[in-house]
């Protein structure tokens, strides 16, 4: 029975899907809706940005895990939450009336064409392994449902999240985004109040929780200190230059919603995801013996093995929901970065009609090469973290300093982008080779301290800059 409603669901995806495809009629609809979507759209559409597989079954396994507790989950949900506020503080403002489709359109505005391609090559591969992350969830839920071989489940799941986003744009992912938000809220909600009652309330899982579990901030030393905050700053902070978080900005139907949106999501999903780490929790304190596997199919064990139909159906919506909204963003963001940024430069006179095609071409290509790579990968936080970590060393600099800092020139933020991911890469490949205080420092901090300097030196070398281009705008939607 459970398997009926999983496919009804599935099945309503894809009609969602179908349906917000008529509303697509240029290049404009298809990336950023355009620019028509309401306040609470627009934060549910911020807010599925990252309540997907990492926030259900990859942070509440670390939650729970041997070296588990607040400490583990820094970077998500709180970094996730606490990006989502800045989006609403830093950039929102500055990027919304500029009328783009791509956060690399704004490099080439501020800039050059050259950064503009750079940031595109950075941003593009940069959620391969994110939406890698949201397919291996998908198949992996759907292997514990049905018993479907792991394979399979990519494949099929590929093809699904491919299907209604190739044909409905950021109009399909708004708007099954927030139909999937409301799932998510009511199943999360209700299978955490029932879990929680069985284990008879708060009090005894804090009593028994180990110590120092609950510890928000590290011990006092240095290494500790500085895993601490490059956890905050890894979605915190480099979440910030990615495409997915400028597309669900860009479709607010006025500037008011998009700085609206990003605190609202905020909340949302400050409050949210903390749910399924109290279930993790609470199915641990209740049936440690499925702690003993795969800590990521904890929750689904849970579920499956002792709770009704009704809560079944209830969770794995909810699952499905959380997963299909962020795989689908995250498969259209790079998708319009290539098609716009990468592509469409090489052809000199092109129309929109052209133009929405290449960019659907590009899902199709983001999905094959996403989809080979969940064949081949199966830790969720890993990719997620790895994909976070890449635009946090290469962009994040460059796109503070070109909204804050005017002397900021093409050539110093190429070679703060260039640098930061030198950087970034280098600490980690000496790793093994450092010791004392180095080692302790981790690689994002070189690749940020890298990508400054390279930015300032160079902004003075050649202090060309293009700034007084934004005065006007660019009119794209």
């Amino acid at each position: 029975m459970l398997l009926v409603f999983i496919a009804l669901y599935l099945i309503a995806t894809l009609l969602i899907g179908w349906w917000a495809s008529k509303r697509v009629r240029s290049a404009a609809d298809f990336a950023v809706a355009g620019k028509r979507l309401p306040t609470f759209m627009v934060a549910c559409a911020l807010f599925a940005t990252w309540f997907g597989s990492e926030t259900v079954m990859g942070a509440s396994s670390e939650f729970i895990g041997d070296k588990g507790g607040i400490l583990a989950v820094i970077e998500d949900p709180f970094g996730a939450s606490l990006c989502l506020l800045l989006a609403g503080l830093l950039i929102a403002r500055p990027l919304y009336r500029l009328n783009l489709l791509t956060f690399s359109d704004y490099f080439r505005l501020r800039f050059n064409r050259s950064a503009e391609v750079v940031s595109a090559l950075v941003m593009a591969p940069s959620y391969f392994s994110w939406i890698t992350a949201q397919l291996v969830a998908l198949a992996t839920v759907l292997q514990a449902v049905s018993g479907l071989e792991r394979d399979w489940g990519v494949v099929i799941c590929t093809l699904l999240v491919l299907f209604y986003t190739y044909i409905g744009g950021m109009w399909a992912v708004a708007i099954t985004d927030f139909v999937q938000t409301l799932i998510i809220i009511a199943g999360m909600a209700a299978l955490a109040v029932d879990l929680t009652m069985q284990a008879g309330g708060i009090g005894p899982l804090v009593d028994t929780a180990p110590e120092g579990f609950f510890r928000f901030f590290p011990e006092a030393d240095s290494g500790a200190a500085m895993g601490w905050l490059a956890a905050w700053m890894t979605i915190g902070l480099g979440g910030l230059p990615q495409q997915d978080i400028f597309q669900r900005i860009m479709a607010g139907k006025s500037l008011q919603t998009a700085v609206r949106a990003c605190y609202i999501s905020s909340g949302m999903y400050f409050s949210i995801a903390l749910l399924p780490l109290l279930i993790a929790y609470c199915g641990k304190y209740l049936y440690p013996e499925l702690a003993q596997g795969d800590l990521q199919m904890l929750l689904p064990s849970v579920v499956m093995q002792h709770t009704s139909l009704g809560m079944q159906v209830l969770f794995f919506g909810a699952l499905l929901s959380a997963i299909l909204s962020t795989a689908s963003g995250a498969m259209l963001a790079p998708a319009t970065v290539i098609g716009e940024n990468l592509i469409k430069p090489f052809f000199r006179k092109i129309t929109d009609a052209q133009l929405l095609r290449l960019m659907r071409f590009a899902v199709v290509l983001v999905a094959l090469v996403t989809g080979g790579m969940a064949l081949a990968r199966d830790n969720i936080y890993e990719l997620v973290g790895e994909s976070s970590a890449f635009s946090l060393v290469a962009l994040f600099i460059p796109l503070m300093g070109g909204i804050y800092w005017k002397k900021t020139s093409p050539f110093g933020a190429m070679a703060g982008m260039l640098a930061g991911l030198a950087g970034w890469l280098l600490a980690q490949w000496t790793e093994p080779w450092r010791g004392g205080i180095w080692l302790e420092i981790p690689a994002v901090f070189y690749g940020l301290a890298a990508n400054i300097l390279a930015l300032v030196m160079g902004s003075f070398l050649r202090p060309e800059n293009r700034v007084e281009d934004l005065e006007g705008g660019e009119q794209r939607v």
